[in-house]
C-alpha cells in the first residue's frame, strides 16, 4: 500500500509551501489529503483504479492528479520541483522533530546549517540560541528531537508497522500451500513501538514461502534466503523475517519468539521444575525427550501448569503467578467497545460529515458516538463559534434519528493556559460530552502543566480529559506533567482519562494507563477519528488497555447507552 508513502509527500509539501508563505488554504488542503490517506483503510491504489479518489474526504481534483502520478511513475513532478526550489538540507532539518518549517529556513539562512549533524554540534556550542526567538530551552528542545529522530529510526510506531506486517499475511496466506500463520515478536504484543516484524508459517512448500516474501513489491533488500528462513528489509526501513516450521511446532514457535524475553524464561523456569524442557520446536520430557506439546500455544501452556496468557501482558509483570492461581484479567477487547466518544467533523479539521460517520460507526456495531469538535479558539484548525456548537447540537439530533445510533453532542473543548476551559460554563452544561485536551502552550513547567490540567478537572462540566500527555509517537515526546498528581486528581473529581488510540498518539501510554486502573480511575478509548476511516483504530486504543490489564468494567465506552447517559448525569 502507498497510502503512507503519498501522506508523507503530501505533509512535506505542506511544509514547503509553508516556508515558502504560499496561501493557508493550500497548505492546509494538502495536511488534509495526508490524514484522509493516513486514515484509509483501502490501498489507494485500489481506489484509483476504480476513479474514485476524489470521494475520499480531504482529496480534491489537484491532489488526485499527483496521487495518479505518483502510483504510475513513483514520483511527483511538483513534489520534486517544490523541493528544487528550496536550499539544500532544508526538508532534512525539518525531519527533526522540534523542527518547523520556519525554524529550519532560519537555521540555514543565519547559520549554514545544512545536516543534522551540524544541527547537533550548533545546539552544542550555544550557537542556536542567539537566533531571534530563540534560546537555550530551544536548543535543548531540538537535541531532544534528534534523540526522538535516532530512536525512530530504529523502532517505527505500532500503527505504521502492522499495515506492513498485515500485507506480508495477506500475501502468504493467499498461498494454497500455507497452512497457518501468525504475526509473532512485540508486534503481537502490540508495543507501542516496533523494532521489526516476525511472522511464523506451516506449510509443504516452504520455498515457495520463500520466494513469495522476498519479492514481495514492499522489499528494499534481501539479506538472508534460506530454505525455511529469510529476512529483509521493508522500503519504510524496518527489517521483516519469515520463519517457516512443522505443524507439531507451531505453537511453540509461536510463544517463543513472541517473547518478551523476560516472559520466556519464567515460563522456562517452571518447565524446568517438572523436568521438561521449553524451546521452539515445543515442550520435552528430559528424562526421553518425548515431544508432550508444541503445535498450539495453548498446548504448550498447558504442559507446564498455565492457562493460554494473552500476548499484550506477556513482560514479566506478574502475569504468570496469576496466571497459576487462575486469576488472569479478563482484559478488554474490542468487541467490548460499544462507542466511541472523541471524533471529528467537516464542523472542525475532520474529513467527514456527521452523518458520514454515524453510517461508519454503525457499520461498527456501535450504539453511539460523541462529536467533540474542536473549540472557538483553536482558529487554525476551524474551531467552533459558540452559536455554531449550538446549531450543530440540532443537527446531531436529525442525523441520530436519521441513522439510527446515538449522536451525542460534545466538544473537544481546550484547555486555556490558566486551566479555564475555552467556553462558558452554561454552554458546556448543554453538551452531553466534554472532552478538555491541552493544544497550546506546551512547553510549560511540570508544575505549570500539571496545575492547569488539574484546574480543568476541578470543572464539574469536564468529563474527560483528552490525550493526556499530549504526545506524538515517533513527532514529539509529551510535555512535562506529574502523572500521578494527573491521575489522583481524576478519582478525587470522578474524571475520566482517554486513552487515545490514534495511532500517533496512544495516550495514556500503556504504563500511565495501568497506573490510573490501579488507582481506580475510570478509562475511555477514543479514537480521535478525523475521517470516518480512522474510527478502525479503536484496535490500538484497546491495545494499550490490554498491555494494561484493563477490563472492560474499567472503560466508559464499554457501557449501553442508558448505562454511559446514567454515568455521565450522575457526575
Amino acid at each position: 500500500m502507498q497510502n503512507r508513502a503519498i501522506a508523507a509527500m503530501f505533509n512535506d509539501i505542506a511544509d514547503m509551501l509553508e516556508i515558502k508563505e504560499d496561501s493557508p488554504f493550500r497548505i492546509t488542503a494538502y495536511r488534509r489529503a495526508a490524514r484522509a490517506l493516513e486514515g484509509l483503510s483501502e490501498d489507494v491504489a485500489a481506489v484509483a483504479s476504480r476513479g474514485a479518489l476524489t470521494s475520499i474526504p480531504g482529496i480534491g481534483k489537484g491532489t488526485a492528479e499527483k496521487i495518479e502520478e505518483f502510483l504510475q511513475t513513483g514520483h511527483c513532478t511538483y513534489y520534486d520541483e517544490l523541493r528544487a526550489s528550496l536550499p539544500e538540507g532544508l526538508t532534512t532539518l525539518m525531519s527533526v522533530p522540534e523542527v518547523g518549517p520556519k525554524t529550519a529556513l532560519l537555521l540555514h539562512q543565519k547559520l549554514g546549517i545544512t545536516t543534522i549533524e551540524q544541527l547537533e554540534q550548533a545546539c552544542r556550542d550555544g550557537r542556536v540560541r542567539t537566533l531571534p526567538r530563540m534560546g537555550a530551552k530551544t536548543e535543548e528542545n531540538i537535541l531532544k528531537g534528534i534523540a526522538l529522530l535516532r530512536r525512530t529510526k530504529e523502532r517505527q510506531p505500532v500503527g505504521r508497522v502492522l499495515p506492513q506486517a498485515q500485507e506480508i499475511l495477506e500475501a502468504l496466506r493467499a498461498l494454497k500451500e500455507v497452512r497457518a500463520l501468525a504475526v509473532a515478536g512485540s508486534l503481537r504484543r502490540m508495543k507501542e513501538t516496533i523494532g521489526d516484524i516476525d511472522v511464523v508459517v506451516t506449510s509443504g512448500r516452504p520455498e515457495r514461502v520463500m520466494e513469495t516474501f522476498t519479492t514481495l513489491p514492499r522489499v528494499k533488500q534481501v539479506l538472508a534466503r534460506g530454505p525455511t528462513r529469510s529476512s529483509v528489509v521493508l522500503d519504510s526501513g524496518i527489517q521483516a523475517d519469515v520463519r517457516v516450521v512443522e505443524p507439531e511446532s507451531f505453537g511453540a514457535a509461536l510463544q517463543y519468539f513472541t517473547g518478551s524475553k523476560d516472559h520466556n524464561v519464567k515460563v522456562r523456569e517452571r518447565a524446568v521444575r517438572r523436568g521438561l524442557k521449553v524451546n521452539e520446536y515445543g515442550v520435552f520430557r528430559v528424562k526421553d525427550d518425548a515431544r508432550l506439546a508444541g503445535s498450539t500455544e495453548e498446548e504448550v501452556y498447558a504442559a507446564v501448569g498455565l492457562p493460554w496468557i494473552p500476548p499484550e501482558i506477556r513482560e514479566d509483570q506478574g502475569e504468570v503467578e496469576l496466571a497459576e492461581r487462575g486469576r488472569l484479567p479478563a482484559l478488554v477487547q474490542l468487541t467490548d467497545i460499544r462507542g466511541d466518544l472523541q471524533m471529528h467533523t467537516r464542523w472542525s479539521d475532520g474529513s467527514d460529515n456527521v452523518e458520514a460517520m454515524a453510517r461508519a460507526a454503525q457499520e461498527l456495531g456501535y450504539e453511539y458516538i460523541a462529536i467533540t469538535d474542536h473549540s472557538q479558539s483553536l482558529k487554525f484548525v476551524g474551531g467552533v463559534l459558540i452559536d455554531e456548537l449550538r446549531a450543530n447540537a440540532k443537527t446531531c439530533r436529525r442525523v441520530s434519528e436519521k441513522v439510527g445510533i446515538a449522536v451525542l453532542i460534545g466538544t473537544e473543548c481546550d484547555i486555556l493556559p490558566d486551566g479555564r476551559l475555552d467556553y462558558p460554563d452554561d454552554l458546556l452544561a448543554e453538551l452531553d460530552v466534554v472532552v478538555g485536551s491541552v493544544h497550546s502552550r506546551l512547553r510549560m513547567s511540570r508544575e505549570e502543566m500539571t496545575a492547569r490540567i488539574v484546574r480543568a478537572m476541578e470543572n464539574p462540566h469536564v468529563d474527560i480529559i483528552g490525550h493526556p500527555t499530549g504526545r506524538l509517537l515517533g513527532q514529539r515526546e509529551g510535555y512535562e506533567v506529574d502523572m500521578e498528581r494527573l491521575v489522583e486528581a481524576a478519582r478525587r473529581t470522578d474524571t475520566v482519562l482517554e486513552i487515545n488510540a490514534s495511532p500517533d498518539r496512544l495516550d495514556l501510554s500503556d504504563v500511565h494507563a495501568k497506573l490510573a486502573r490501579e488507582r481506580g480511575v475510570m478509562l475511555a478509548i477514543s479514537t480521535d477519528a478525523h475521517s470516518r476511516y480512522e474510527l478502525r483504530h479503536m484496535e490500538y486504543g484497546v491495545a494499550v488497555a490490554r498491555r494494561a490489564w484493563v477490563e472492560p468494567q474499567h472503560v466508559l465506552n464499554t457501557r449501553s447507552l442508558p448505562d454511559l447517559r446514567a454515568y455521565l448525569d450522575a457526575r
